[in-house]
């Protein structure tokens, strides 16, 4: 295929991309609309700082203005207030110590290597967090474009205060959206999804002529749905960022209500390891032809387990707090079927291999109870 042809289809491609991205930002909300209404934001504010700086400043310092506003706008108000400090910190650190050197030993290279020196030395102090580097970056434009001079620094003050100015009152003007519900329902949905294979693995087990297919396909998808959960991790944590600062009318429950959801998962990727254990076990027990070997009680019985493991799963997982009564009744009744089914284990002739192979998949049934037990108690405090 000629290269010209290729490069064609990879634009047109990314550009399919980047309208179906707008047309969901468009439709409704979510993660698309809040990246094109910050992007939005970061150009009118950048627009702004330039303009105020270009007609109130010299040419030198104007283009501190809108790189002030970029800092300043980030996903959070929290986010944005906290940067913003860091570089005005930094910035105040680099120009003072240009203009001490710069007034007590004069401009060199000597004086240029010892101020870079010390900015990366101050640059590396934690408060600083991201914007250490700015230490020397405005150390270097004093020192150099400014000749170490107090008025440079002054307008170089000005021009970031311009830049922070316009960009915290682009977020104070359209502050981020708040999502706490949606966060919610993530969750949820995600507790459903692994109630549903739980389910499918107690018909897989249950099945005369198991689908093995099916269940490899299952052991791909552990993957995919781990890495989800820490995708939903990730955003519950920056929307607990966004509730701080953030001039939108606070959510009711919204305090409660997140990390309640933040503890659900971190439950939900301990459950899914012993999950993912009892479906590797499953398929090599379809491979090896020990599945058809289990004595006849175990299957059925087992597969009880797993579904009432599968309703308490779903209870932990709803959106709103539930009633801690109904789910240790489900926790217990799980608890209750697994009992019997090992009690069944203990007393049945079995070969050595079935009898390993039980006692693998009761292990982690075990597992699983334990770390919804503990799930339960953490919910409960939060």
């Amino acid at each position: 295929m000629p290269r010209g042809v290729d490069a064609v289809r990879r634009i047109w491609s990314a550009a399919r991309e980047q309208a179906g991205y707008l047309r969901r930002a468009v439709r409704g909300a979510g993660s698309e609309r809040d990246q094109v209404l910050l992007v939005t934001k970061t150009v009118v504010a950048a627009m702004a700082a330039w303009t105020l700086a270009r007609y109130l400043l010299p040419p030198a310092v104007s283009t501190f203005a809108p790189f002030t506003a970029l800092v300043a706008l980030q996903a959070t108000v929290y986010r944005s207030v906290r940067d913003c400090l860091q570089y005005v910190v930094a910035m105040a650190a680099g120009a003072t110590l240009a203009s001490s050197l710069a007034a007590v030993a004069g401009i060199h290279g000597w004086t240029f290597a010892l101020l870079t020196l010390i900015a990366l030395c101050i640059g590396r102090i934690r408060r600083f967090g991201q914007q250490g580097i700015q230490v020397a970056i405005v150390g270097f434009f004093a020192f150099s474009s400014g000749q170490g001079q107090i008025d440079y620094i002054g307008h170089l003050v000005a021009s970031v205060g311009i830049g922070v100015l316009c960009g915290l009152a682009a977020h104070l003007v359209l502050a981020p959206a708040r999502h706490t519900h949606h966060w919610q329902q993530a969750v949820t949905d995600l507790y459903t999804t692994m109630a549903q294979r739980l389910d499918d693995l107690a018909d897989t087990l249950e099945a005369n002529d198991p689908d093995r297919d099916h269940l490899r396909q299952w052991r791909r998808d552990w993957r995919s749905l781990s890495a989800e959960c820490e995708r939903i991790q990730h955003s519950i944590e920056t929307e607990i960022e966004n509730g701080r600062m953030n001039p939108r009318r606070t959510i009711s429950g919204s305090g409660e209500a997140l990390p309640r959801a933040r503890e659900a998962l971190t439950v939900a990727e301990r459950s899914m390891d012993h999950m993912r254990s009892m479906s590797r076990t499953l398929d090599y027990a379809l491979d090896s032809g020990e599945l058809g070997n289990l004595p006849a009680a175990f299957r059925p019985g087992f597969s009880a387990v797993l579904r009432a493991v599968a309703t308490a799963m779903e209870e932990m997982g709803l959106a709103f707090p539930t009633e801690p009564n109904l789910l240790d009744a489900k926790i217990e009744e799980a608890a209750a079927e697994l009992d019997r089914v090992q009690q069944q284990e203990r007393t049945a002739p079995e070969s050595p291999a079935a009898h390993a192979l039980q006692g693998t998949l009761l292990t982690d049934a075990g597992r699983l109870l334990v770390d919804l037990r503990s799930g339960r108690q953490s919910l409960v405090r939060t």
